[in-house]
This record gives structure tokens, sequence and C-alpha cells, in this order.
């Protein structure tokens, strides 16, 4: 899952993107108004979260401009502003939740999944799993044949985007992707260096995780 964030606090912006990373999505983001709404236009996301108050093109007017366009990225705007008038204005822009600052990091995600999972019709579950293998996005345990695996944030992130995905085949690109923020070069071998890694602590005889020719991996329950 891959979450834009538009916010000029810096300190703001670190708390917010660390704390999706170390949930497993991937994250870009975006410093001001017109960057973000050229990251939003370019690139397909999960969801983004707004700051209401941008330098440049503030929160509202981007995602007008985004709604006019048609894009349906679910938007959560944030803002210092906490009355009911501002909370409609936000909503009658086009977006889909508000959320005021000061907030808790753990409210945030949830109201992301939430959208999310509204968007998608369908339930993001905390817990993934595949055969042998599971996965709980809240506590980041991963169990493997009833072993548990000490993974790093990023095998962590690539495992959840594969069982997200259990029986498709994924591209590298896609990979990239959801997987990766977009400063990454796409012609780098790291997805291939960290499937290595991944398959070393899950998969080392080839039966869950399978290199699909010309096209990318494909993540399958134990044969």
């Amino acid at each position: 899952m891959r979450v834009l964030v538009v916010e000029d606090d810096a300190k703001i912006a670190s708390f917010v993107v660390r704390g999706l990373k170390q949930a497993a999505y991937a994250v870009d983001h975006a410093p001001d108004g017109e960057t973000g709404l050229a990251l939003a236009e370019s690139t397909d996301y999960d969801a983004a979260i707004v700051d209401v108050m941008l330098p440049g093109l503030d929160g509202i007017s981007l995602v007008r401009r985004l709604r006019a366009a048609r894009r349906v990225i679910p938007v959560l705007f944030l803002s210092a502003k906490s009355s009911v008038d501002d909370r409609i204005r936000g909503l009658q822009a086009g977006g889909d939740d508000y959320l005021t600052k000061p907030f808790a990091f753990s409210e945030l995600l949830a109201r992301v999944q939430a959208l999310i999972r509204r968007a998608s019709q369908s339930p993001e579950a905390t817990r993934l799993a595949c055969g042998d293998v599971t996965l709980d996005l809240v506590t980041r345990e991963v169990i493997c044949a009833g072993a548990p695996v000490e993974l790093q944030p990023r095998e962590f992130s690539l495992l959840a985007f594969l069982l997200r995905h259990a029986g498709r085949p994924v591209s590298k690109t896609m990979i990239l992707e959801h997987v990766w923020d977009y400063s990454f070069d796409p012609q780098t071998n790291v997805v291939d260096v960290v499937v290595s890694r991944l398959r070393a602590k899950i998969d080392p005889a080839h039966q869950r995780l399978e290199t699909v020719r010309n096209v990318g991996y494909i993540f399958r329950p134990h044969a």
C-alpha cells in the first residue's frame, strides 16, 4: 500500500511518514501543495494525507483540483482548525475524512486503513496469511511453518505486499511502486536483493516465493 503525505511542518511530516513506514506502507512526502498535486496526478496512491494549511497551493484547493481531474484517491485532511464549519468545508471540497491536530498516530493509522478499506470495498486485515506464513501488521510478528521469523523493515513491507497479492504475479515495477518511495531508481536491483534476503529467511527451497520469468514474482501456499 502506498500513501502520499502532503505536510509542510517538518516535525509532523517526519512523525507521520516514519509511523506509516513502520506499519509497512510505502510513503511519499511532499512539503507543499504544488509538489503534492504533481505527485498525486502522476502516481497511483492508495490514500493521501493532506494538511489544509500549505504554502502556495493550500490543501483544500489541491483536493478540489484532484477531484476536478477525476482522481479518486481517498483523502484524509489534517488541520489545526476544529470547528464544524472547517470540517464541513474540507469534506465538501472532496475530502473523505478530517483529523484535527494534535492527534495520536494510532488514530491516524486507523482512519487511513478505514479509507483504504472503503475505497477497495474489501477489508484491509491487520493479519495477512498464505499457507503456513502469517504476518501481523499490528504486532509485526511473522510466523513461518510455526516458527517466528525476524525480518528487517523492508523485508517486512515486501512480504506484506506479496501476501496481499498472494496467488497473483506481481512485477518488479509494482513492488517498487508500493514498497519503496518515488526517489528510487526503477533500474535498481534493490527488489532482487530484498527478495533474495526474504527467501533465505522464509523460503530457502523456493516453494513459496516463485520467480515468474519476464514478469516478477508470485507468492503461493507451501506445496
